[in-house]
């Protein structure tokens, strides 16, 4: 024992004497963002990090309905990156986020995809009564993708009659997913989603929406790193963080 203790000072020694410092815990700031925005901000993370060296930028991605649900059972957050104005309204009206510390960084489009080789003839979505068998479409109650394309349906007074042919997902991605692997016959998806699946999925149509879609993200309330929480949402509305979302197909605010 005595022999351990000696040759620990020994080493705290050589330590002291080399000048080097215990290693230090990274400063972790964890983000739940929208599935969408998975593949900029997995961009984004390495740009921020180098700029702020010892901080650890940990993700959760998932539906912004699903991500408001967690942070509503206690969830460990820093910042909420939404899909649209929905979720975090209700993030606002439960506290959890402060109203004017919500920003709109990025914004995105709505678009009718198929499979690449478009088994079924979709040529618009004019042609969804028709001989169309599968939609894909996210869970409107907690996927803001779901919610704009049943808005969007709803307006031209056909989505109850589609309803039978909806294959819903609890994601874009998932729906995303149906398209690559030929699941369904058509499905509604993020422009930057379909883009990202390259020459697995096709774009028909972009939908026009009443409200843009729009990517709002704020720090939570109750965040344990609200300062580093807050530089990595100035970051997303930097030059360097909207050159890496417009990379990945998103739009300026």
């Amino acid at each position: 024992m005595k022999n351990f203790i000696k040759h620990a000072r020994v080493i705290c020694l050589v330590i002291a004497m080399l000048g080097v410092a215990p290693l230090a815990h990274a400063q972790e700031v964890i983000v739940s963002a929208a599935a969408s925005l998975t593949d900029a901000f997995k961009d984004v993370e390495p740009a921020f990090e180098k700029a702020h060296p010892g901080v650890d930028i940990i993700f959760n991605f998932a539906s912004s309905g699903a991500l408001y649900k967690q942070i509503e059972q206690g969830a460990q957050v820093d910042v909420f990156a939404s899909a649209n104005p929905k979720w975090m309204a209700k993030a606002v009206s439960g506290g959890f986020v402060v109203e004017d510390a919500v920003k709109v960084f990025a914004r995105n489009s709505l678009v009718l995809a198929v499979p690449a080789d478009n088994p079924a003839k979709v040529k618009g979505v004019a042609d969804l009564s028709g001989s169309v068998k599968s939609i894909g479409i996210g869970t409107p109650e907690t996927v803001p993708a779901g919610q704009y394309a049943k808005g969007a349906l709803t307006e031209m007074g056909t989505y109850d009659a589609l309803v039978p042919k909806m294959i819903f997902g609890e994601s874009v991605r998932q729906v995303l997913d149906y398209l690559s692997r030929g699941e369904v016959d058509c499905g509604f998806v993020y422009g930057t989603d379909a883009v990202k699946a390259g020459k697995k999925v096709a774009i028909i149509e972009e939908i026009p929406l009443k409200k843009p879609v729009t990517y709002p993200v704020a720090v939570l309330a109750h965040s344990s790193n609200a300062e580093m929480a807050k530089t990595f949402v100035e970051f997303l509305q930097s030059a360097e963080g909207m050159k890496l979302l417009e990379g990945r197909g998103f739009k300026r605010p």
